[in-house]
């Protein structure tokens, strides 16, 4: 099995890989732990292309969380068995990336680099509310699900969400 979460900020895909990399007993890649070095400090995109194409070649079975068109993003469509896109509200986003700051504040969650305690400033608002909602953003969700129908769930909230995780149970 192998599985592919995207969707925008704050909608849960680390905590999806995560529930779905134990339910099924597989590797889980959250793709922001190759995405930062300690203090949010962008990694080398070749570097990161390289690292995601070892995961990819060394597992059979994987899930993969995150977006980052630039970075394999084919290959890892064109591999997964189903691709999850978490196409939830900018509001929902918001108030769950809060929530997750309120949790982690100060600390590092395992689905982030090392080095990068939960943040929760001005520019991740605006990025949840508006600049990671643009329009090529949502031409490349579209257009995956226009490739990958009979792969591709869209999931709008966390009711479908539950609905979904209990049908697998």
């Amino acid at each position: 099995m192998k599985i592919v979460i995207i969707g925008y900020s704050g909608s849960g895909k680390s905590t999806l890989a995560e529930n779905l990399s134990r339910h099924y007993s597989i590797p889980k890649l959250h793709m922001d732990t190759l995405q930062f070095q300690p203090g949010w400090i962008d990694s080398d995109r070749d570097t990161m292309e390289g690292e995601m194409r070892q995961f990819l070649s060394d597992h059979k079975a994987w899930v993969i969380d995150g977006n980052y068109s630039w970075c394999c993003y084919e290959e890892r469509m064109e591999q997964a068995d189903q691709i999850i896109f978490l196409n939830f509200s900018r509001w929902n986003c918001l108030f769950r990336a809060w929530k997750r700051y309120c949790r982690y504040k100060g600390r590092v969650r395992e689905s982030m680099a090392a080095g990068c305690p939960e943040r929760f400033d001005w520019e991740f608002i605006r990025w949840i509310l508006w600049d990671g909602r643009t329009k090529s953003a949502r031409e490349r969700y579209q257009s995956i699900h226009s490739t990958y129908p009979e792969k591709f769930l869209s999931l709008k909230n966390q009711k479908e969400l539950d609905a979904f995780l209990k049908n697998i149970q």
